[in-house]
């Protein structure tokens, strides 16, 4: 018998003994406690002991606190051991009768404890969860029947006790106590979040929240630590009905302005929390805070530092602090030198709408002062560094238009400055300024700074010894979602170790098994590597043969293989099932598709070698070890042609089926790759795709998408020999998943590195079955698409019209850590000659013309890539998106700032050559911002 089985055994025995010497015997005896997991009995002969125990047996809560009260201390005490004893026994029983006696142990167990340490023990206990408990009006006389010291320490302690993560069951005692004995609330923040969670009142007819606090002794008290609470905007934005005085903030604002509490505390309290900074949503609540109690210009004057700290704060916070500095100022409340300091943080930040806001008030400020214009033009400057060259032109208007009352002085200053502005303010900068700026700017041609080109990681050597394997595989079941050469080496060195030393490979797991135990089947889930503990079941013999025959034969059931399962997941099953199998009975030395890299890939000359091997040790290859490997290994001879004939020689000299079937494979060169077909999906309103991704399937969604015949079974072996079925699902054609049915659709579960490492040479393939995910992260806000763009950018294969797709989507999604993950690709693609700009720019400019991606995203993401100093490779890319980008009609959000960045690359690399859409823009009549980039975009192309 297993030691868990010996440990449940005497759990249960010791369960039945406590449970029978529980019950009052003929000899009036009742359990007192156990030690060991044996019961321990004690004569109990007085009738009210008695008495108190029957009831809390029957669960009569309402008689108990008159049976305390006939127990002197020393006879309560003697209740506790019988009282923990039926507490141990009730635990996880949550049947009606067991539920009822447990609200009367804790009343009891309350009553019987002397002191308020451990009556707080007692109370604050993870096992009494439920609320009507705390609200008995029993537990409220016990408790009452103590003195007022007893009773204010019990409160403090139960405040100051971890409250469990599925509520606060003990609050209403605890309030209750703190009121009706007049002390002071207690300072932990759960008791402050109760309260201001039960200060709404009930529904229905009540008063308004201003009424309720008005009415509340502890709010003066309470109320001000509500600026300290983190993750309060929960609680504080909402509004409890339309009637005024009936949401927090308001509340707040009212109670202050009727003198009930400290305005100027309030205050202060406010733009310090403000200045903490914190989530965004608290930030803009307790700004709504901050505008309820509308400070006055002198009020806000005395606070300037606390203000001028906000500028730094989220957008919306940092924009009402500048709008008050503003303020201030004009009225000349506050020190000339607070707008360039105001002004040394608003122009280094992003926001476009506060850099030209600062950039007015500092345009304000010269006009109403002209002795004023020095440090003015001086702290416009600043913003010469900004990417906008929208906001770089209007920083340069400011400074022209106050240079002479400036005075030559600040020349220098202005000229360093002008440095940083883009080539196209150049010339007017040294018209301005008098010297020239930029220096020369030669016709000469334009190197990329483009990173390194990745070279996929070499995996390392084998796992060494079964306690090294133990720490990787403890941190693989830690890692929520590990790596796949993590997993690889776990499940390579399983198989290794149990070749070796089984035994001693059962030893070392003992420890990581304990903490992680095989649970077995979890059917809601798609199959995972931490499932690599169906393999360490195995090796400890707690799975029997015939449990996996099935799965590995193919004909039933299976441990890891539900409906929920993926393909790849069945793969990974496929291979994890046969892995157990294999450290039972065949127990060979390695396995065959161990990748070589961090790409998944398997080195043709190491797979020849290992079959080889194979052969010698007379071991025949599992037929999922076997596809897996077939599938990873790449092209022979690529980098080396005479390494690769010396590995087809190699190959050619094996015997073994699976030998001669992996030498045909070589030499056919595997599996082919397929081009994608391009397609426009746009279904309408009422499309049930998405929906488990969350998507708006309501409205219209229009993607492009791309379909593929499938790259085929591959070479048979010499015997008929075939991939297994679980590999041959992945290589079937690729249908868009917004074109299948509800039943077909996606399954909830995204793409990891283990999927991408499954078919490592099959980029393209892989990016067009996950297109219409990548597609979500830009039309449907979905969260985490981009982070697999860099693995497919450094796997092998060809580069096709799918994974440009991919990256076109991830230039436009919504998250910007999305976007940054789909730069690092585009630079990967770029720096291995990989990327075609041409194809890249017709789809990113067909993404914007029909919605699924925004132009101000995409001009945010290649914006980004060019400040790398990837110039050339941005306008590879966007050069061939204009005219789509242009030819769309009415010019949106965004288009601006991607003709500027347009105009800034073609400077830079200089691009020459007319483009008729951007002619035609730039002909157009008026002063907007498309027009006048579009102007800039075609003299610099003109030459």
């Amino acid at each position: 018998m297993s030691t868990a089985r010996i440990r449940e055994a005497r759990g249960a025995l010791a369960r039945a003994v406590s449970a029978v010497l529980a019950r009052r015997t003929a000899e009036d005896t009742v359990v007192v406690g156990d030690a060991g997991g044996v019961a321990v009995a004690e004569q109990v002969t007085d009738p009210a002991v008695d008495a108190l125990l029957t009831a809390v047996r029957s669960g009569n809560t309402p008689q108990i606190p008159a049976l305390l009260a006939e127990l002197d201390p020393a006879r309560r005490r003697a209740c506790l051991p019988a009282l923990k004893a039926l507490r141990t026994e009730l635990r996880d029983n949550w049947s009606t009768a067991a539920q009822k006696r447990m609200g009367a142990l804790l009343v009891a167990g309350a009553g019987c404890h002397a002191g308020p340490a451990g009556a707080a023990g007692w109370i604050g206990g993870r096992d009494f969860v439920n609320y009507d408990w705390f609200r008995h009006p029993a537990l409220r006389q016990v408790v009452d029947a103590r003195p007022q010291e007893w009773r204010i320490e019990l409160a403090n302690r139960l405040a100051a006790r971890p409250a469990p993560r599925w509520g606060w069951a003990v609050y209403p005692l605890i309030d209750g106590i703190v009121r009706d004995t007049g002390s002071p609330a207690p300072q932990s923040e759960r008791f402050l979040r109760e309260w201001v969670r039960t200060s709404r009142g009930d529904s229905g007819p009540r008063r308004t929240l201003v009424e309720v606090l008005r009415a509340d002794r502890l709010t003066p008290e309470l109320l001000p630590r509500v600026f300290e609470l983190a993750d309060a905007s929960d609680e504080l934005s909402w509004r409890l009905s339309p009637r005024p005085g009936d949401s927090w903030v308001e509340a707040i604002a009212g109670l202050a302005e009727t003198g009930e509490l400290d305005r100027a505390e309030l205050i202060d309290r406010c733009l310090a929390r403000l200045v903490r900074g914190g989530k965004p949503a608290d930030q803009r609540c307790f700004l709504e805070v901050l505008q309820a109690l509308a400070p006055t210009p002198e009020e806000y004057a005395a606070r300037v530092r606390d203000v001028l700290a906000l500028l730094d704060a989220l957008s919306t916070v940092a924009g009402h602090a500048q709008v008050v500095l503003a303020g201030l100022d004009e009225a000349g409340l506050i020190e000339p030198e607070v707008l360039t300091e105001a002004s040394a943080v608003v122009l280094f930040r992003a926001e476009k709408k506060l850099v030209r806001a600062q950039l007015g008030w500092l345009d304000k400020a010269a006009r109403r002062d002209a002795g004023r214009s020095g440090p003015v033009v001086l702290a416009a400057a600043e913003a010469f560094g900004q990417q906008d060259t929208g906001v770089q032109e209007r920083a340069l208007n400011v400074v022209a238009r106050h240079l002479a009352a400036a005075g030559e002085a600040v020349l220098p200053e202005l000229r360093a400055a002008a440095e940083a502005l883009n080539p196209l303010h150049h010339p007017r900068a040294g018209e301005l300024f008098g010297a020239p700026v930029g220096g020369d700017d030669p016709d000469t041609g334009w190197n990329d700074l483009l990173p390194p080109a990745p070279e996929p990681r070499p995996l390392g050597a084998p796992v060494a010894s079964a306690a090294e394997l133990a720490e990787e595989l403890s941190a693989l079941l830690a890692d929520y979602e590990p790596e796949a050469t993590a997993f690889e080496r776990v499940l390579d060195g399983l198989v290794r170790q149990a070749h070796l030393d089984r035994a001693a490979l059962v030893e070392a797991l003992e420890p990581v098994r304990r903490v992680n135990p095989w649970q077995g089947v979890i059917r809601w889930r798609d199959c995972a590597p931490g499932d690599v503990l169906l393999v360490v079941a195995a090796v400890a013999g707690e799975l029997a043969p015939h449990q996996l025959w099935d799965g590995v034969g193919g004909k039933g059931r299976s441990p890891l293989r539900g409906h929920h399962n993926t393909p790849q997941g069945n793969v990974l099953a496929a291979r994890l099932e046969e892995a157990a199998w294999q450290v039972m009975t065949t127990r060979p030395p390695y396995l065959l598709a161990t990748p070589t890299d961090s790409t998944g890939a398997v080195a043709a000359e190491v797979l020849v070698e290992r079959l080889a091997g194979y052969e010698a040790a007379g071991v025949t290859p599992g037929r999922a070890d076997l596809s897996a490997a077939l599938l990873r290994v790449g092209p022979v001879g690529v980098d080396d042609a005479a390494a690769g004939a010396g590995t087809l020689r190699a190959a050619g000299a094996l015997t073994s089926p699976a030998g001669r079937w992996a030498a045909d494979w070589l030499r056919s060169g595997g599996l082919p790759a397929q081009p994608s077909e391009r397609v426009l999906f746009a279904p309408g309103r009422g499309s049930t795709h998405g929906r488990h991704y969350g998507e708006r399937w309501w409205e219209d969604l229009r993607r492009v998408l791309v379909g593929q015949p499938g790259v085929g079974p591959g070479p048979e072996g010499p015997g008929g020999e075939r991939l297994a079925p679980e590999f041959l699902v992945l290589l079937e054609g690729t249908v868009p998943s917004v074109a299948r049915t509800h039943r077909e659709s996606e399954w909830p579960w995204w793409p990891t590195t283990h999927w991408a490492a499954v078919l490592p040479w099959h980029r393209e393939e892989l990016a067009a079955r996950w297109l219409d995910w990548f597609a979500s992260g830009a039309d449907r806000d979905q969260t985490g698409p981009g982070r697999m763009l860099p693995v497919l950018a450094e796997a092998g294969g060809p580069a096709g019209l799918a994974l440009h797709l991919a990256v076109a989507y991830g230039l436009g999604a919504r998250q910007a850590e999305d976007r940054t993950a789909a730069v690092d690709a585009l630079l990967v693609l770029a720096a291995r000659g990989e990327l075609d700009g041409a194809l890249l720019g017709r789809e990113l400019g067909a993404l914007v013309e029909c919605g699924a991606i925004k132009a101000t995203r995409l001009a945010a993401a290649l914006t980004l890539a060019a400040g790398t100093g990837a110039y050339g490779t941005v306008w590879s890319a966007l050069g061939p998106a204009l005219p789509a980008l242009l030819g769309a009609g009415t010019p949106g959000r965004g288009l601006g700032d991607l003709l500027a960045l347009a105009a800034d690359c073609a400077r830079r690399t200089h691009a020459r050559g007319p483009v008729a859409e951007v002619t035609e823009v730039a002909a157009r009549g008026g002063s907007g911002r498309v027009v006048k980039e579009a102007r800039a975009l075609r003299d610099v192309l003109a030459g």
